[in-house]
C-alpha cells in the first residue's frame, strides 16, 4: 500500500503509521485525512495486526490544519464545509473504533487536530518537551469534529477552559487531563512504547478488541442494561475458543497460544 503523506510500517504483529509531511509539520489535508482513514481501516481487517502504533515524522507530532488547506475550504459553501468535515470525523472514528490497540506515540507537540488524534488513541506516550493546544478559536473556528472524541478523554471542565482559551499547556497538564497516559525523554519514547505494546501482545487479541469495544458501550448505556450486556458478553467470552485457551493454559501454567 502506497501512500503519500503517511509511512505505513511492520514489526512482527505490530504496524506503526506515521503522519509524513514534516516540511508542514505534519498538518492535516485531504490527502492525510484520506489515508489515514485508509491505513486505519485496512489495519482493522487485518488479521495479523494486533497493535498499531501512530507518530509523527521529525520532531511534531501534529500541528493541525495546512494553511493551504484552510485556504482551500474558505472558499468552500457551508455544504462543501459540512461534506469536509464529515471526513474528518470518518478519519476520527477509524482510528477511535479500529479493534486492534493504538498507541500514541507522541514525539512533540500538537495542536488543533491532532488533539483529536490524541484522544482516539487508547494509550498515550508523550516527550516531556511536547506542548499541546486547542488552538481553532485563535482562528476564528471551533474544536467541533474532534470534539466527540475529545469531550470523553478530558471531561467538561478542562473543555470549558481549553477550548474557550486556546492556550498553550504542557506534558504534565496534557497527562493531568487524561489525554496521555506517561511522559519520558525524547530517549525512552521508543523504550515505553515498546513496553506498553509488549504488554499488549501478552493478552488475547480477541479478548482486547472486545474489551475496547465494552467500554464506550458500557458508558453509554443505563445501568440495567449495561449488566445484562456484559453478564451475555463474558459468558459468551468464557466459552469462546480464545477464552478457553486462556483458562486452560492458567490452569495448565503454560503460555497461551497468542504469545509471541
Amino acid at each position: 500500500m502506497n501512500f503519500i503523506s503517511l509511512k505505513l510500517s511492520r514489526s512482527g504483529p505490530v504496524a506503526t503509521v506515521a503522519l509524513n509531511r514534516p516540511d508542514v509539520r505534519n498538518a492535516f489535508d485531504e490527502v492525510l485525512i484520506a489515508e489515514l482513514t485508509q491505513a486505519f481501516q485496512s489495519l482493522a481487517a487485518d488479521g495479523t495486526v494486533r497493535a498499531a502504533i501512530l507518530t509523527g515524522s521529525g520532531d511534531i507530532f501534529c500541528s493541525g490544519a495546512d494553511v493551504n488547506w484552510l485556504k482551500r475550504s474558505a472558499h468552500f459553501t457551508e455544504s462543501q464545509n459540512k461534506d469536509d468535515a464529515l471526513r474528518m470525523s470518518l478519519m476520527f472514528r477509524a482510528i477511535d473504533e479500529c479493534p486492534k490497540p493504538v498507541i500514541g506515540r507522541i514525539n512533540g507537540h500538537s495542536f488543533g487536530g491532532g488533539m483529536g488524534l490524541i484522544a482516539c488513541c487508547d494509550v498515550a506516550v508523550a516527550v516531556e518537551t511536547a506542548r499541546f493546544a486547542f488552538s481553532e478559536v485563535k482562528l476564528g473556528i471551533v474544536p467541533g469534529v474532534i470534539s466527540a472524541y475529545v469531550l470523553p478523554k478530558i471531561g467538561a471542565a478542562a473543555a470549558r477552559r481549553y477550548f474557550l482559551t486556546g492556550e498553550t499547556f504542557e506534558a504534565k497538564e496534557a497527562r493531568r487531563l487524561g489525554l496521555v497516559h506517561d511522559i519520558v525523554s525524547a530517549d525512552g519514547l521508543d523504550a515505553a512504547v515498546s513496553s506498553i505494546a509488549g504488554a499488549l501482545l501478552k493478552n488475547g487479541p480477541r479478548a482486547v478488541a472486545t474489551a475496547k469495544e465494552l467500554i464506550p458501550h458500557v458508558l453509554s448505556t443505563s445501568r440495567p442494561e449495561a449488566i445484562e450486556y456484559t453478564a451475555s458478553l463474558i459468558a459468551r467470552v468464557r466459552v469462546s475458543e480464545e477464552g478457553q485457551e486462556g483458562l486452560g493454559a492458567f490452569l495448565e501454567k503454560r503460555k497461551p497460544t497468542w504469545i509471541p
